[in-house]
């Protein structure tokens, strides 16, 4: 979700497995900077150079021009909308689909849009899906079936040689690989005919769309439509053509794989969804087009990694690195700065550029996982390192509960939410309420040096209000646990954490857990040097 290490790592403990990492040692082949099957041949190619061609893109050539130039956008928060959005996108698109994903689950959404590709490319959509290869599990290789399609085309970044879902194996390449496949690419972007794109945290996934039981994940997309949706594209081609973007067919075997099984419809249906009597209606996209549900028109500068960051690090380059605008436009707040982010582990010069805007007596609010709801323990480790640092020196923390006391701003059914599985996974900031930086960067130290992000800061004072009101609804007691530093009768700081459950305030002393020992866990993870890899 954040990126992390294959979760096969963690079943992997380097000393008990020593034999088995020097018999894979040569089979893998040593320590390779280049991915296997980079040498494949491949085409390059680029988006459509003519968009305005298409019925879409002569629509927001015209709506682009009536508002001086400026692209169109509008914040999807609500799960299912993010899915019926990607649907929609792919059944409107005429000429040309381009997808980048950090995860593309197998499961029933998963199989629903791979359905929607396919169906596009057999009416003469060129479709290009560039995957990353870190967080794959059994099943998601169901994306592949199309791969031989005509008009498809399929890449995986900076794959693994292992083509299986065993952890011992995969965790054991990871270890022998280390400086290569700790590099991972956590874009999400879908742009369709060059013309309108949808870009920020959300995977694709049940999870991701919040229909699944077993565990929901909060987010946010950005609905782009104009001129900017070429610069994307322009990030989109980059990445495609890198070396590291290496062809399906490359590291697919000889054997014919089965086309999708019908997906189930258990999941939306606990729900409370009807997906196709949603699909039916065409919304969200056809209120867009149709002006029912107006864009923000703004400017926006897109931020994007290289997809060469690593090699490109310490090296000075415009646009090749994400964090400097990012760092700018911070440190340009004066006021107010909301921070939402699943993750926070900062890097040192995040933490740097926090103190000196509190400072300078900028208010700085933090939405992020309590315990009870973090889906990642060891990030959830790497951030009680700052935790009590950040609230000493002014900042404000709220940590989402994993049951809500009610959905307002969840992005979900009050039927879902009756589960108790949420965590968040949205990555926003806001600005002075007045711009809004949306995107697929976490706050912590994997995205500022592991992994490649991309996002767009929003010159919208609408847009970050829209989402400071968001943050406000999810911060209140019901739903969130507010973290203090108090000081005792025998002078003694600590931190509490306060609450309301059945409408009653309540104090915490000790971290809440959900499981048992998972506070335990977490003490133990926090003793390791694990920063710069959460």
């Amino acid at each position: 979700m954040n990126g992390n290490p294959p979760s096969g790592l963690r079943a992997v403990r380097p000393a008990g497995h020593l034999l088995v990492c020097v018999l894979m040692a040569h089979w893998l082949g040593g320590c390779a900077s280049l991915p296997p099957g980079h040498h494949y041949p491949k085409t390059y190619s680029t988006a459509l150079s003519e968009p305005d061609a298409t019925r879409i893109g002569h629509q927001f050539a015209i709506a682009a021009k009536e508002h001086g130039g400026q692209t169109g956008y509008r914040i999807i928060s609500v799960g299912v909308d993010g899915f019926l959005m990607r649907m929609e996108m792919i059944n409107a698109a005429e000429r040309t689909l381009d997808l980048q994903y950090y995860i593309f689950h197998g499961d029933e959404s998963g199989r629903l849009l791979t359905d929607a590709l396919a169906g596009a490319a057999d009416r003469g959509v060129r479709v290009r899906l560039l995957v990353d290869d870190a967080d794959t599990v059994a099943g998601d290789q169901q994306i592949f079936s199309i791969a031989s399609r005509a008009n498809v085309e399929i890449r995986v970044f900076n794959p693994f040689a292992y083509r299986g879902h065993n952890r011992l194996i995969k965790g054991t390449e990871y270890l022998l690989k280390h400086a290569r496949l700790d590099y991972r690419m956590h874009n999400k972007l879908l742009v369709a005919d060059n013309s309108m794109a949808l870009l920020g945290g959300r995977n694709v996934g049940d999870q991701y769309f919040q229909i699944d039981p077993v565990g929901q994940f909060a987010d946010d997309d950005v609905f782009v439509g104009g001129p900017i949706v070429h610069e994307l594209s322009g990030t989109f081609d980059e990445y495609w053509n890198s070396v590291l973007s290496i062809p399906a067919q490359a590291l697919l075997d000889s054997h014919p794989r089965s086309p999708n099984a019908p997906p189930s419809t258990d999941k939306v249906n606990k729900a409370g969804i009807n997906y196709q009597a949603r699909l039916g209606s065409g919304e969200p996209l056809a209120g867009i087009m149709a002006g029912r549900q107006a864009l923000i028109w703004a400017d926006a500068q897109v931020v994007c990694d290289s997809p060469e960051k690593k090699q490109k690090a310490g090296r000075p380059r415009a646009g090749s690195l994400m964090f400097e605008p990012i760092a700018q436009a911070v440190a340009q707040v004066q006021s107010d700065l909301v921070i939402v982010s699943p993750y926070v582990v900062p890097s040192k010069d995040e933490v740097h550029l926090l103190e000196d805007r509190l400072a300078h007596n900028v208010r700085i609010r933090i939405l992020t996982n309590s315990l009870e709801s973090a889906p990642e323990l060891s990030a959830h480790s790497g951030y009680i390192h700052y935790r009590s640092e950040f609230l000493k020196d002014g900042a404000e923390i709220h940590e989402v509960r994993s049951r809500l006391g009610n959905s307002r701003g969840s992005g979900q059914s009050t039927k879902i939410s009756q589960y108790g599985n949420y965590a968040l996974h949205a990555k926003l900031f806001v600005l002075d309420r007045r711009r809004l930086l949306v995107g697929s960067m976490n706050f912590d130290e994997r995205s500022r040096h592991l992994n490649t992000e991309v996002g767009l800061i929003i010159d919208s004072e609408q847009l970050a209000q829209e989402t400071a009101r968001r943050f406000d609804a999810m911060a209140l007691l019901e739903n969130s646990y507010t973290v203090a530093l108090v000081t005792d009768a025998k002078n003694s700081t600590h931190l509490v954490w306060r609450t309301i459950e059945n409408g009653t305030e309540v104090e915490y002393r000790k971290e809440p857990e959900k499981h048992v020992g998972q506070r335990t866990k977490v003490r133990l993870l926090s003793l390791l040097p694990l920063d710069p890899e959460l």
